[in-house]
C-alpha cells in the first residue's frame, strides 16, 4: 500500500518512515511491543499532575517529557484549572482515533481538509459517590461523531472508519473490559 502513494508526505505523515517501521516489525515482531507508563501525583484539592517521561519500543527506552494536569470543575469541588479525568479520557480516545483516520487517509493518498471528533457521555454521580449500588460508577455508553472532509470518496472514508474501529488501541481499551492489576502501597 505504501508504494502506491505518489507523495511521500500526506496529511503531514512521512509515509517512507511509516514503511520503515512496518518493515522492521514484520522482520522482528519484538519491535512491535510498545510500553507506556505515567506517574500521577496529587497536588491538592481535586488537582493532579501526571508526568510522562518515557515509553519503550522494541525494548528500547525513549525519553520524553510531558506533563498532564487534571482538575475538577468548581461544582465538583475543584478549581476548574484543567480538564477533569472524564474529559481527559475522551480526549485520549479522540486523539488515538484521530491518528487512525489521518494515517488511514494518508495511506490511501487522501488529503484531509478537516477532521473533528465530538465525544460525549453522561454518568450518574450516585455511582461515584457510593449512594446506590444499582448505579454504575462510570459510563454505560459514550457517543462520538467523526466529521471528516477530504478528497476521498464516501466509500474511502467508510473503509477508513471501519479500519479505525478494528485497529485503534483506545477504541479497543474503551469498548472492551481490560484487566487492571492493582497494588496498594501504604506509607
Amino acid at each position: 500500500m505504501l508504494d502506491t502513494v505518489k507523495n511521500p508526505r500526506v496529511n503531514g505523515l512521512d509515509l517512507p518512515a511509516l514503511g520503515e517501521v512496518v518493515e522492521a516489525i514484520e522482520s522482528d515482531a519484538s519491535q512491535a511491543v510498545v510500553g507506556f507508563a505515567v506517574t500521577t501525583r496529587w497536588t491538592g484539592q481535586t488537582r493532579s499532575e501526571t508526568v510522562v517521561d518515557h515509553f519503550t519500543m522494541g525494548g528500547a527506552r525513549i525519553s520524553r517529557t510531558h506533563k498532564i494536569i487534571a482538575d475538577e470543575p468548581c461544582q465538583l469541588l475543584g478549581q476548574d484549572s484543567a480538564p477533569n479525568p472524564q474529559e481527559l479520557l475522551m480526549a485520549a480516545f479522540n486523539a488515538c482515533i484521530t491518528v487512525g483516520y489521518v494515517a488511514g487517509a494518508a495511506l490511501k493518498g487522501i488529503n484531509l481538509e478537516s477532521l473533528e471528533i465530538r465525544t460525549s457521555g453522561e454518568l450518574d454521580l450516585r455511582g461515584f459517590l457510593g449512594l446506590s449500588e444499582s448505579v454504575p460508577a462510570g459510563y454505560e455508553a459514550i457517543d462520538y461523531e467523526v466529521r471528516i472532509k477530504g478528497d476521498g470518496s464516501p466509500e474511502d472514508f467508510e473503509e477508513i472508519h471501519e479500519t479505525v474501529i478494528k485497529t485503534s488501541p483506545n477504541y479497543f481499551n474503551v469498548s472492551r473490559p481490560i484487566r487492571l492489576n492493582a497494588k496498594l502501597s501504604v506509607g
